[in-house]
């Protein structure tokens, strides 16, 4: 739903009583957006029991945002975007309760120059090589690399940020950010992020590189520690990069992305990761994902992704090395533009060694516990509505 806003009408009317003619005043729009995602899940292995729920917001998060643009001249522009997300099983907000968790900024854009926005913003990461993971576009929550350890769902977004896009200049655009720690030790709970991508016919190549330095130390900061926890820790660390090559009714993606996390404790999705015994120095991931998507019409589509991931748990007792498969399936049905079906399954299985803490057990994003074994199966059966 799209509500056009003249910015002239109430200095017309001050004109008017005051017999004076009334400046011309540049043209703006505001559109209010959503996205209702809801279904059910199955999953195989929750603590040793199946399960049957509902939830909400796997391939979209639900929100409902709004933006809006004016138009200052010369090709420049102020433009705006606040976005809450919501749990559409109960009506709660997501994100630690904020109400726009999801997005929240300002900014001027500049047709030749690019834009310069401020607030609570996206990184890099989740900008340019999100897209060219299953998880990152079209697939969604569950088909994130363990413990979405490189942020390509979006488990967290940054606060008290500055960010730069650059036009697209011969097919190229890129940009960076900084999210300020707001406190009087300039680099507590501070980010920093930069990526690119270039993108020719069906060819989209990206990269990009992230770090936090004392992740969610603070409630102030740039990783707020009520609904931006991913994995805190002293240090947190994530680059990659890769591509994307449309052909035909075919899509095919690649990624390669590593995360390093000093100093580890826990996970938003797990817990406590610390062995019982010992202590945990560092915590590393290697994700290597390939994922293809079919469209034979406009109606109806179909995607299929893996990932393998060797992760490294440097603990006092000696380093492990877990490794993690996961193997997911989506078919999706669009009864309209605006109203879709899906179903989607994501497989994991944990192999390699083991270390003594929660991560020896499979979890898949979105479910509800963690698996009592080395695998976990959850099958969703959804609906969307965009507006």
């Amino acid at each position: 739903m799209k509500a056009e806003r003249d910015n002239r009408a109430p200095w017309l009317c001050i004109a008017a009583l005051c017999g004076a003619a009334a400046p011309a005043w540049a043209q703006g729009s505001v559109t209010l957006y959503g996205v209702l995602d809801e279904g059910v899940n199955y999953t195989t292995n929750v603590g040793g029991h199946s399960q049957v729920a509902m939830a909400s917001g796997f391939p979209h998060g639900s929100r409902w945002g709004l933006k809006g643009n004016e138009d200052l001249g010369g090709g420049t522009a102020a433009m705006f975007q606040l976005e809450n997300g919501f749990d559409v099983d109960n009506g709660r907000a997501f994100q630690g309760g904020a109400l726009f968790g999801r997005q929240a900024y300002l900014g001027i854009t500049d047709k030749g120059w690019g834009a310069v926005t401020v607030g609570r913003q996206y990184d890099s990461v989740v900008d340019y090589l999100a897209q060219t993971s299953a998880g990152g576009t079209w697939g969604g929550y569950m088909f994130a690399h363990p413990y979405d350890n490189d942020n390509l769902i979006n488990t967290f977004r940054v606060n008290n940020t500055v960010k730069y896009t650059s036009p697209v200049l011969g097919g190229v655009k890129f940009g960076g950010m900084y999210g300020f720690s707001d406190d009087p030790k300039f680099s507590n709970n501070r980010v920093f992020s930069a990526g690119g991508q270039y993108a020719r016919g069906g060819l989209v190549l990206a990269g990009a590189w992230l770090q936090a330095d004392n992740p969610s130390a603070t409630a102030y900061g740039a990783l707020n520690n009520g609904g931006d926890q991913n994995l805190p820790g002293s240090r947190l660390r994530i680059w990659g990069a890769g591509g994307t090559y449309e052909t035909g009714k075919f899509q095919f993606g690649v990624s390669y992305a590593k995360t390093e996390v000093t100093d580890p404790r826990s996970s938003a999705y797990v817990g406590d990761i610390v062995p019982p015994s010992g202590t945990l120095g560092a915590l590393r991931f290697q994700n290597i994902e390939a994922n293809i998507k079919y469209q034979p019409t406009r109606s109806y589509w179909f995607g299929a992704m893996y990932a393998y991931t060797r992760a490294t748990f440097d603990a006092s007792s000696g380093k492990r090395h877990p490794e993690y498969h996961s193997a997911g399936l989506m078919a999706d049905y669009l009864f309209s533009k605006r109203t879709d079906v899906y179903v989607q399954t994501v497989f994991q299985h944990v192999a390699g060694d083991k270390t003594g803490s929660v991560l020896d057990a499979a979890y898949v994003a979105g479910a509800a516990n963690v698996s009592s074994n080395q695998n976990q199966l959850v099958f969703r059966l959804g609906v969307r509505h965009f507006f």
